[in-house]
């Protein structure tokens, strides 16, 4: 297929109906990406598929496209209380953008396209189920409340889009996909997209895959190339400081600031309002009006700085991203890749600075072994006596046989998270064997081990869970940070 793909210059080449060619054509695109080249081929011959592409990459209409054109070969009308097309995504904003570009693109074909999420009534939903659906994009949780109610079926789907699929398995989602895959016809075409690829996201796809393809453009957890990404070594009581200094530099344009939980988000929020800097927060204890409001200003630069949680933050598609700081560092090392993918998008450039305190760099260390680069670094602690390198592992830590890969019951994440379980030197390599040997796995591999002793009632509020591209030719400037204060 590869080989057929290399030549691909023209959406015309891909074979799509002629309603879809114009919709392209009026919404400016005549090149495909190469993601969308590869996979729309094999999506029209009804394979199910694995695709694997950076963030800003054409993932959407890679499966949006051949979807339409197969619905208008089929015919048909959608069944009552149910849909043809079933996307599942893991929030609110990428759900809203994913059903947007399903309409642009079927702009002359007349199909319907409906979202269901939470923090809405369920009022308009269920009107809309009841009428039948072409196109349902729908986050799980809300769908799965539908289903307990009796407003919603899934017998009649034809085909499964698991969008961001490393975050609707890896973030929670688990359980709520688990009840809604008994739920579907076992004769549909299934397609997984995602930016990254775990070896154990990879062995749950497989179970629900049959057969498929496999399209990856760019290596699993490779970030964008026209990223510039820089670490700032800084203590966490002077990280506010910092960046309040970062965002008032010169050609620093619309900012996305990543936090680690929701109430982190409005401590920054409120932190910057006080150095003189509008910014909003967007996270899933904010209403639905709430969150449209923050990125309306978001993009009309009124308040150029967003604020947002690493589920929140999927789905966002503004232009001219300039700069993404994390001011935490994400626990799964896999969310670093997504985060700084929402700058430099459509062949732009942009940077991505991240804050790192002492108790995140075994963090950044598994950062870096997942993208198999050092980031460069500046140290602006007020004390540098403290190494901020990873220590030479020397050993072993007691109690663990060699080998051993960590996680417990070979549920770990495949050695993404590993380093923070390494030993970082003295006291730690002399741990004994045993009970405290055990708290040293857990502690190295929350999400893996805490993910499969869950209650499945998480996914109630899945929901509401925490963890477009840049115009061509854009200029990012890089933020120079003088000497500490």
């Amino acid at each position: 297929m590869s080989g057929i793909t290399d030549f691909v210059t023209s959406f015309t080449d891909l074979g799509l109906a002629a309603p879809l060619l114009r919709a392209l054509d009026e919404a400016g695109y005549t090149t495909p990406t190469p993601i969308q080249a590869q996979a729309i081929p094999l999506v029209l011959e009804g394979r199910d598929l694995l695709g694997i592409a950076q963030t800003g990459t054409g993932k959407t209409a890679a499966f949006a496209l051949p979807i339409l054109n197969q619905l208008i070969a089929k015919g048909g009308r959608p069944p009552r209380g149910g849909s043809r097309v079933l996307v599942l995504s893991p929030t609110r904003e990428l759900a809203t953008q994913i059903a947007d570009s399903f309409k642009a693109y079927g702009a002359h074909l007349g199909f319907s396209v409906t979202t269901v999420f939470g923090g809405v009534p369920h009022g308009g939903q269920r009107r809309a189920l009841a009428a039948g659906i072409d196109v349902l994009v729908a986050t799980p949780g809300r769908l799965l409340d539908h289903m307990a109610a009796g407003t919603a079926r899934l017998d009649r789907v034809e085909t499964l889009v698991l969008d961001e699929a490393d975050q609707m398995l890896d973030k929670g989602f688990l359980p709520a996909i688990r009840k809604l895959i008994p739920a579907l016809p076992k004769a549909r075409q299934t397609l997984f997209f995602s930016a990254t690829m775990p070896t154990e996201i990879g062995r749950l796809a497989g179970d629900l895959l049959k057969d498929p393809a496999r399209v990856e453009v760019a290596p699993v957890a490779t970030t964008a190339e026209r990223v510039a990404q820089r670490v700032l070594h800084v203590e966490t009581a002077r990280k506010r400081m910092l960046l309040a200094k970062l965002l008032k530099g010169e050609g620093v344009g619309r900012t996305l600031v990543f936090a680690r939980t929701k109430h982190g988000a409005d401590r920054v929020v409120k932190q910057l309002a006080q150095d003189g800097l509008q910014a909003n927060a967007i996270h899933g204890n904010k209403s639905q009006g709430q969150r449209e409001r923050a990125l309306q200003e978001f993009r009309e630069g009124s308040a150029p700085i967003l604020v947002a949680t690493d589920i929140a933050a999927r789905g966002i598609d503004v232009d001219n991203v300039t700069h993404v700081v994390q001011y935490d560092l994400p626990d799964v090392p896999e969310s670093y890749v997504h985060r700084i993918g929402r700058t430099a998008r459509a062949g732009a450039s942009g940077e991505a600075v991240a804050l790192v305190a002492a108790e995140e760099l075994d963090k950044l260390w598994a950062v870096e072994k997942l993208i198999r680069t050092p980031i460069p670094a500046e140290d602006h602690r007020q004390d540098q006596s403290s190494p901020v390198t990873r220590p030479v592992q020397t050993g072993r830590p007691a109690g663990r046989p060699q080998g051993h890969r960590g996680g417990g019951q070979g549920r770990g994440r495949g050695g993404a998270s590993r380093p923070q379980g390494q030993p970082g030197g003295g006291q730690s390599q002399q741990r004994p064997a045993g009970a405290n040997a055990n708290q040293t796995r857990r502690r190295a591999m929350p999400a893996a081990i805490s993910e499969q002793t869950r209650s499945d009632r998480r996914w109630r509020d899945g929901d509401f869970r925490d963890g477009g591209g840049a115009k061509p030719g854009s200029r990012t400037q890089t933020w120079r940070v003088g000497g500490d204060d």
